[in-house]
């Protein structure tokens, strides 16, 4: 019996010692989720004008002169930019997003994925490991990302996009990323990044009354890019708080198991306590019975 009440001790011990480490990274979550929301709260609004207003643009100027980057051909190559976090113990948040990716290959890019044609660009390290081991073409030199996130990191990456575009290696890219909406709520989603996509719903024939200052060409070909790069540092910061409010969810939920099962390993032990104590009390009566028989 001792032996039993020995190992619901250990159990316990390791149970309260896990419970510290969950709390104290639900704290370190936390702390980092502010900075992260506060990030995307104020580049949302600035990121949504500037992607309706490229949308426009490549609605109005439709014939009117060559988009490259707006320019719709048949898919054969495509690159599937992926944003995912660097650590795990953050719930199903990289596995959804792991999941999504492959979705969107089957549903949309299967026939690309059977000749090999489908590229994995991997923001952060979860989805470089995942993709790396289950052989698929990846493009390793953008994961790391996240060990020093800055609008420049990110701007290679889209540029590296935007760069096998032109240059016809790929025919469509997509970004799938989580946007996020509270420390409890992220919403997976897989957009295109390119080619640029027109406003839904223009009536035809209907122009924007636009005035170009220099030249449309020379405006649209410096424009276009740098509004591109801020799309792709949007989703990085999204996914980024993404992550943080995951973690910091799941970390609070196995604090919470930890106090069920702490209660339910105090009973354990407190039953065999008494069992034990039970069973020597018996054992003296009894001694003490054959003695004075």
């Amino acid at each position: 019996m001792s032996g039993a009440l020995k190992e619901v001790r250990n159990r316990i011990k390791s149970v309260q010692s896990t419970q510290q480490i969950t709390k104290a990274m639900k704290m370190v979550s936390a702390a980092k989720l502010r900075r992260a929301q506060d990030a995307i709260t104020q580049m949302r609004p600035y990121a949504q004008k500037l992607q309706e207003l490229l949308g426009n643009i490549v609605s109005n100027c439709d014939g009117d002169m060559s988009l490259q980057l707006a320019t719709e051909r048949p898919v054969e190559n495509v690159l599937m930019i992926l944003v995912t976090s660097d650590r795990g113990l953050c719930g199903g948040y990289n596995s959804n997003l792991i999941k999504l990716t492959k979705q969107t290959i089957q549903q949309k890019y299967a026939a690309q994925h059977a000749k090999g044609n489908v590229r994995i660009l991997p923001i952060g390290k979860k989805g470089y490991e995942h993709f790396t081991k289950s052989g698929f073409n990846v493009v390793s030199d953008f994961w790391d990302i996240f060990s020093g996130l800055s609008f420049d990191k990110v701007q290679s990456a889209a540029q590296y996009a935007m760069n096998a575009f032109e240059a016809r290696e790929v025919d469509a890219v997509e970004v799938i990323y989580s946007e996020f909406k509270n420390a409890a709520s992220q919403v997976f989603v897989a957009e295109t990044f390119l080619p640029v996509q027109k406003v839904q719903g223009k009536e035809s024939g209907k122009k924007a009354d636009f005035i170009f200052e220099p030249g449309k060409d020379v405006l649209i070909a410096e424009l276009m890019p740098k509004i591109l790069n801020t799309q792709l540092f949007k989703a990085v910061l999204d996914g980024h708080a993404s992550e943080h409010g995951a973690r910091m969810t799941a970390m609070d939920k196995a604090s919470d198991n930890a106090n069920e099962l702490l209660k339910s390993l105090k009973i354990s032990y407190n039953r065999a306590r008494q069992a034990a104590i039970t069973t020597e009390l018996t054992e003296i009566v009894s001694g003490a019975a054959a003695l004075q028989g």
